[in-house]
């Protein structure tokens, strides 16, 4: 599994806008099975920056309903990882 597999995109919102700016943290949509320690090698490989820490989320996906069919959304995790001050990944700086 390479780094493309695990980090699926970024997650640009009005909070993880604060959060970058506020503490150096960058917030991502990672794969299900992916651990920390695989998306910490993915986000330093890729962006060629150095982590400092990993926090990860899991989200249930909710149910939805279209008149008589019921489904359900996919469940998906979300990664806020911690930069040393000095780095920056630049695809959020446009954003």
């Amino acid at each position: 599994m390479n780094e493309y597999d695990i980090i699926m995109r970024p997650i640009i919102t009005e909070k993880s806008n604060l959060l970058k700016d506020g503490s150096n943290q960058y917030v991502f949509q990672v794969r299900q099975g992916a651990n920390k320690i695989e998306i910490r090698k993915a986000v330093e490989k890729l962006f060629k920056v150095k982590v400092v820490s990993v926090q990860v989320l899991n989200f249930e996906g909710k149910k939805k309903r279209l008149g008589r069919f019921e489904g359900k959304k996919s469940d998906w995790k979300k990664a806020v990882v911690k930069l040393i001050p000095k780095d920056k990944i630049s695809i959020f700086e446009g954003a």
